[in-house]
């Protein structure tokens, strides 16, 4: 789904539309198997739950995982995007230290189990 693209991201298409949620959201079976491919390191119990990070134009958003979306498919809150029509689209994925690191401008922080 996503291919190495520079120092920080991963390039891949995905058909992106407009929703009327409030946050960016992937199929989650999507989701999950990114997670593990692109985040995962292999060692211990990891997460596949924390959100993806994703740029499209200038703008970075975190992406959830939802069960209700199509493979393949990002759907985005309609004020992050310049037009209105669903579309196929390049799409940059942050690698896992870049996307931490503006999760963490945004405010994000990992849940804990306590």
């Amino acid at each position: 789904m996503f291919e190495p693209f520079s120092d920080g991201y991963y390039l891949g298409e995905l058909y992106v539309e407009p929703h009327d949620g409030d946050r960016a959201v992937i199929q989650q079976a999507d989701h999950e198997a990114v997670n593990k491919q692109l985040y995962a390191d292999g060692e211990g119990v990891e997460r596949l739950d924390a959100p993806l990070v994703m740029k499209l134009d200038t703008a970075h958003f975190p992406v959830d995982g939802d069960e209700g979306i199509p493979s393949g498919t990002l759907a985005v809150p309609a004020e992050l995007l310049d037009e209105s029509r669903a579309s196929p689209r390049e799409v940059f994925l942050a690698d896992s230290e870049r996307a931490m690191e503006l999760l963490r401008y945004s405010g994000w922080e990992p849940a804990t189990g306590t």
